[in-house]
C-alpha cells in the first residue's frame, strides 16, 4: 500500500493542481488530506470541490474549524496572547470572506471531517491529538514527539499545521510532518506532501506557478492579499501587515 498525504492547501488551487499532476508520478494507491484546506487562499470552494471529486478522506484542521467556531478567538487569545494579531486577522478578516466563498454545503462537509484517521498503519491528524491549534515544531525533541504521538498506537504518525516538512524516526516509531501544499514556511516555495510506502516515508516537493496564485489573490480581492503574497514568495511566515 502506497499512501500519499497532502495537507495545509489553504485555498491554493494552483499548488493543489500541481500536486495532483505529481501524484501520477508518485503512484499513490490512497491519498489522504490533513486539513486546513481553505482559508488564506483565493479559491477555497474550488479546492474543496477538487478534493471531494477525487474522494480523498481526511481530517479537520484548525483554520477549517474557525469557520464555524468564531467563539474560539477569545479562548485562544487568553491562552496565547502573543499570537493575537495573527488570530484576529484569521477570524475577523479571512474567515468571513472564506465562509461566503464556500457556501453552507461545503462548510457542512468540512464540519463532518474527523479529528484523526488511520490507514495502513499510519495515523493522520492535523496538529495534536487533543488540540487543533498546537503541535510540536520541526525542531522538537524526540521526547516531545514521543510524548505527543506515541499513544496513538500506529508505527507512523503524520501531522500538518506547522508548514515545515520533516521525517523523524525514533526507534521503531516514525513521526512525520507533511509540510504545506499551499503555504510553505520552510524557505522553499514548492508545494510539499508525503509519500508512505511501508516503512519508507519521504517528502516530495512540487514546483508550481507562485505568481499565478498571487495574481488570483489580487484579482479576487481576497483579504490580506499583500501579506499572503509575501509568504508565498518567501516561503516564510511573517506577521500580518
Amino acid at each position: 500500500m502506497r499512501l500519499a498525504i497532502v495537507s495545509d492547501i489553504h485555498g491554493n488551487l494552483t499548488a493543489l493542481e500541481a500536486v495532483i499532476a505529481d501524484l501520477e508520478t508518485a503512484g499513490a494507491d490512497v491519498v489522504l488530506h490533513g486539513g486546513d484546506l481553505v482559508a488564506s487562499g483565493a479559491r477555497p470552494a474550488e479546492v474543496v470541490d477538487v478534493i471531494r471529486d477525487w474522494g480523498w478522506p481526511g481530517v479537520c484542521g484548525n483554520t477549517d474549524e474557525m469557520l464555524w467556531r468564531p467563539e474560539l478567538l477569545h479562548q485562544l487569545e487568553l491562552k496565547a496572547p502573543s499570537k493575537q494579531g495573527l488570530r484576529r486577522v484569521l477570524f475577523n478578516n479571512i474567515a468571513p470572506v472564506t465562509r461566503d466563498l464556500l457556501g453552507e454545503a461545503r462548510i457542512s462537509w468540512l464540519r463532518s471531517l474527523p479529528k484523526q484517521c488511520t490507514n495502513a498503519g499510519t495515523t493522520l491528524l492535523h496538529a495534536s491529538p487533543d488540540n487543533l491549534w498546537r503541535a510540536p515544531l520541526a525542531d522538537a525533541s524526540d521526547y516531545e514527539l514521543t510524548r505527543t504521538y506515541s499513544t496513538l498506537g500506529d508505527p507512523v504518525v503524520v501531522y500538518g499545521h506547522i508548514h515545515k516538512p520533516f521525517v523523524r524516526r525514533i526507534g521503531q516509531f516514525t513521526v512525520a510532518n507533511s509540510g504545506s501544499v499551499g503555504l510553505p514556511y520552510d524557505g522553499d516555495q514548492r508545494a510539499s506532501y508525503l509519500v508512505i510506502d511501508g516503512p519508507n516515508v519521504s517528502i516530495r516537493r512540487v514546483r508550481y506557478d507562485v505568481e499565478c496564485e498571487i495574481q488570483e489573490l489580487h484579482t479576487r480581492h481576497y483579504p490580506q492579499a499583500e501579506w499572503l503574497a509575501s509568504i508565498l514568495r518567501n516561503a516564510r511566515y511573517v506577521p500580518p501587515f
